[in-house]
């Protein structure tokens, strides 16, 4: 991976999290077994299914081994239920099986209602911005992460209105965000690891020391949110310029030019798109043969907070919990992911489609199909969350409507 194991052994000493015992036993304990709607005994032989992966929040350095995969047994016995409803065959579409998905991660049959759904927003400055790639000034990332802190940004009234709890983190901001109450700011800047990245088409973006403290932070968030009896995870994001370095793993990742996952971003006209792609194809020359590295190419083209989202959504995946991928940040960061630690992609589900070119491109590597295609490309983990009342729909569908059987 580029990266030796001594420096990430200690990374992980530095940071040591305390998982709330209680919370994860609920956790672990909803998981343990498929359950159907009928209390009939257990016959003899019958195999026990298991949802969770007790073990993965363990602290541990980083590992590159395939994720274990949803239960493919509560995936079958969701989709016999699902055929057995009192519904034409096919008619719940896609809702059916995002149902099925869900009944798989869980382990359960039918699968149970989402009740701590949890976005993180990792922010974070990128040197690149200040290379012609945005149609805004990098300082309106400190900006909108204090409109975060208020409550008052789009992907918080979405949050409130579908009860999505918010979180947001600066793994990587300029801001020194001096004038915040000492407390919140103590909060906000916990997991720093470094003001800004490198400019990625003149310089490796972090140090490995910086990569490893990044995916450490990652981890422990990861673990603290799953701590708190999270059930549903959504990464956010929030860092002007970080379409680029997106748009340039997405490259890296699937071998392609510039000019195929250059976005308009923030909405940058023909010359500065033209501009970006050009930025992304010296990215990668830069990159060379470490293309092949996923870890060494998410640390030469990321930053701190892109790590941080791919150790996120991977130390979830370990665990057992889904996660509902956003825009181009974060199917980007799942398809590091997914190369990373092989089999995480099958946690994942797509919230909506962007705009962006590279997270289609990114969606069809990982075999994602999205659930929303509003032509949103707002960022912060929006289009996620606006997503998230598909997936209590799909849960509902999947548990209260009868069975063909039970019809008079």
């Amino acid at each position: 991976m580029g990266l030796t194991s001594d420096v990430i052994a200690s990374a992980s000493l530095q940071r040591i999290v305390r998982v709330d015992p209680t919370a994860v036993a609920r956790r672990v304990g909803r998981l343990g077994s498929v359950r159907t709607t009928r209390s009939a005994p257990t016959p003899p032989g019958a195999p026990t299914l298991s949802g969770a992966h007790p073990a993965a929040l363990e602290e541990h350095a980083i590992s590159t081994a395939t994720v274990p995969a949803p239960s493919a047994a509560a995936r079958e016995q969701s989709q016999l239920r699902l055929a057995a409803l009192a519904t034409p065959p096919g008619a719940l579409g896609r809702l059916g099986d995002i149902a099925v998905w869900l009944s798989s991660t869980q382990g359960q049959v039918p699968p149970i209602p989402l009740t701590n759904v949890r976005l993180v927003i990792f922010a974070g400055d990128h040197g690149v911005a200040q290379h012609g790639v945005s149609a805004f000034p990098p300082e309106i990332t400190g900006a909108m992460v204090r409109t975060f802190l208020a409550g008052r940004a789009g992907v918080s009234a979405l949050a409130r209105t579908h009860d999505v709890h918010v979180r947001v983190l600066d793994l990587g901001c300029t801001d020194d965000f001096a004038d915040l109450e000492a407390g919140v700011r103590a909060d906000l800047q916990a997991h720093k690891v470094r003001r800004g990245s490198e400019p990625i088409h003149l310089a490796d973006a972090l140090t490995q020391q910086q990569y490893a403290d990044a995916w450490v932070a990652g981890e422990t968030v990861a673990r603290e949110e799953l701590g708190q009896g999270a059930d549903l995870v959504i990464s956010g994001d929030m860092g002007i310029g970080n379409t680029t370095p997106t748009a340039a793993l997405v490259a890296a990742a699937l071998a392609l030019p510039g000019s195929a996952v250059a976005g308009r971003g923030t909405g940058v006209d023909d010359a500065a798109l033209t501009h970006k792609a050009a930025i992304v194809d010296q990215a990668l020359a830069r990159l060379g043969d470490r293309t092949d590295d996923p870890a060494e190419a998410l640390r030469v083209l990321g930053s701190a907070d892109l790590v941080a989202t791919t150790a996120f959504l991977v130390t979830a995946a370990r665990a057992g919990v889904p996660a509902l991928l956003d825009g181009l940040i974060g199917v980007a960061c799942g398809l590091l992911a997914d190369r990373i630690a092989p089999g995480a992609a099958a946690w994942f589900a797509a919230g909506h489609r962007s705009p962006e070119p590279g997270q289609s491109l990114a969606l069809q590597s990982l075999g994602l199909s999205p659930l929303l295609d509003l032509g949103m490309r707002l960022g912060e983990g929006s289009g996620a969350v606006a997503a998230v009342p598909l997936l209590h729909s799909a849960v509902a569908l999947l548990r209260d409507v009868a069975l063909l059987e039970d019809l008079g």
